[in-house]
């Protein structure tokens, strides 16, 4: 239903769908229904309607998904992305990232890139930017452990952690640890050995809008 609800809602506050894109129905939406919550009646088109009425298909329409974007509930509803958009993101992810043999860390994090890159130029446009930055340190934390798992040998991570600025001691209890490749992406020493900014130098794109400084 989902399409069909926005649909319709978008007609009955006015805007032509012909001419619409998606972005225009999610914020002409969000609008309208923070108006609806502060009036006791309103008009949509030439008709008017109670408040209740209009509140029960804007409860149908936050409550569903329309281009794999969904509503967040309260009074001045955000766009976001959907739950199983973000799951066919972290699926996608995982393919891409599964067969590294043969690849390096750059070859993997530049072909993932133009995947990312894509991803971002549609779903960008949510209002929860607080959910691209847990994909984006989602993403980097992969990658960290796609490096442990090529390194493979307990020396061999020791002797790289220590080339890129593992203290001692940090280096040898991590090298030596019993947790597996993806626990240990988040440790504090894969975290100083590849940092955001080494990551970076790899070309791998953030699906996070550009911070301006």
């Amino acid at each position: 239903m989902t399409a069909t609800t926005v649909v319709m809602l978008t007609l009955m506050i006015g805007l032509q769908v012909s001419d619409a894109t998606p972005s225009d129905m999610l914020a002409e939406l969000s609008a309208f229904y923070a108006l609806q919550t502060n009036a006791g009646k309103i008009f949509v088109g030439s008709s008017k309607m109670e408040t209740n009425k209009v509140g029960s298909l804007m409860t149908i329409a936050l409550q569903s998904k329309f281009l794999s974007f969904s509503f967040t509930s309260g009074r001045t509803p955000r766009r976001r992305i959907a739950p199983q958009a973000i799951d066919r993101f972290k699926a996608r992810v995982r393919e891409l990232t599964r067969r590294t043999c043969g690849r390096s860390l750059s070859q993997v994090a530049k072909e993932l890139s133009c995947y990312l890159i894509g991803w971002r130029g549609y779903f960008g446009f949510c209002e929860t930017p607080s959910v691209l930055d847990k994909l984006d340190q989602w993403t980097r934390r992969r990658l960290r452990a796609i490096a442990w798992k090529q390194w493979k040998r307990g020396r061999t991570r020791f002797a790289r952690l220590r080339r890129r600025g593992v203290g001692r001691d940090l280096a040898a209890q991590t090298a030596g640890s019993p947790h597996g490749p993806w626990r240990l992406g988040n440790s504090p020493a894969l975290k100083i050995a590849m940092p955001n900014r080494y990551l970076g130098s790899l070309d791998l794109a953030s699906v996070a809008a550009p911070r301006t400084t």
